[in-house]
């Protein structure tokens, strides 16, 4: 058990915190490779209802396929992050197309735009970011926005497919652009940054988002909440991001639980 937090103290006095919709977690990671499944249990039977897996390249979207169809819990997405656009094989879209009409596939991502490293090429980012947002498009499926030094850029691409929404994954803006996302008919997302103590942009972002455009998410294995910052992040976690969200906005708990849940099942179209 040691993989999932050293303080489970800190878990187990919000134990009330039950019904979550995690919509965005890799638990096909390698920081899980040695009790994966334990994990997954462990998350199902203390608290969290739902997960969606996401793929960041081919082979991460083919393992979230996998992950999804032998759990009745989790969705998947397929998708091909800006780290991932330089070794494509020719006629990708393709393989992808097939990948993406899966029963399980909720979404499109997480694609986008990054600038954040050296060496990138922006023009073959732009070129599988558009593509996957025409796939989306044609397979009417929401798409999952990773957006990292790249704001501006991201915000012009998407306006170039009015018919594409879905969610900006880890919103880290500010509430102005944040809004603007809102009055374009996308979601936001918040993982455990909004619990650190140097987020006040993204505190401020929470704080003019309508709670009926707030999903919650945990990016896991990464993105620990405090006080778990450094610890393997898990769904469980997202206690603590939804009793923030519920300080921050002055609204029950509750109230954030049955808004974020409904939002999850609204933005990926899911139909229970």
């Amino acid at each position: 058990m040691g993989l999932f937090m050293e303080n489970i103290k800190d878990i187990k006095e919000l134990e009330y915190i039950k019904g979550i919709f995690d919509t965005h977690a890799h638990y096909n990671d390698e920081k899980y490779e040695n009790n994966r499944e334990e994990i997954i249990k462990y998350v199902h039977e203390n608290g969290v209802d739902y997960i969606c897996n996401v793929g960041a390249s081919f082979k991460d979207s083919e393992d979230s396929v996998k992950l999804a169809a032998s759990h009745s819990f989790i969705y998947c997405s397929v998708g091909v992050h800006p780290f991932y656009v330089e070794n494509l094989e020719k006629n990708w879209d393709k393989k992808f197309i097939n990948l993406a009409n899966n029963k399980k596939v909720v979404a499109v991502g997480e694609a986008g735009l990054d600038y954040s490293s050296k060496g990138f090429s922006k023009e073959k980012q732009f070129e599988v970011f558009e593509k996957q947002l025409d796939i989306a498009q044609s397979l009417n499926l929401p798409v999952i926005i990773h957006s990292r030094d790249a704001a501006q850029d991201t915000l012009d691409v998407i306006k170039n497919f009015p018919n594409v929404k879905g969610v900006i994954h880890c919103f880290s803006g500010d509430d102005v652009l944040a809004l603007k996302y809102i009055d374009m008919g996308w979601y936001l997302g918040f993982t455990g940054v909004v619990t650190f103590k140097n987020a006040n942009k993204t505190v401020r972002a929470v704080c003019a988002a309508p709670i009926e455009r707030i999903v919650v998410e945990t990016d896991c294995p990464y993105m620990a909440p405090e006080p778990l910052r450094g610890n393997v992040c898990n769904s469980v976690m997202l206690r603590f991001v939804i009793k923030k969200i519920s300080e921050v906005k002055n609204i029950p708990v509750e109230e954030v639980l049955y808004h974020t849940k409904l939002n999850a099942f609204s933005l990926y179209k899911i139909k229970l």
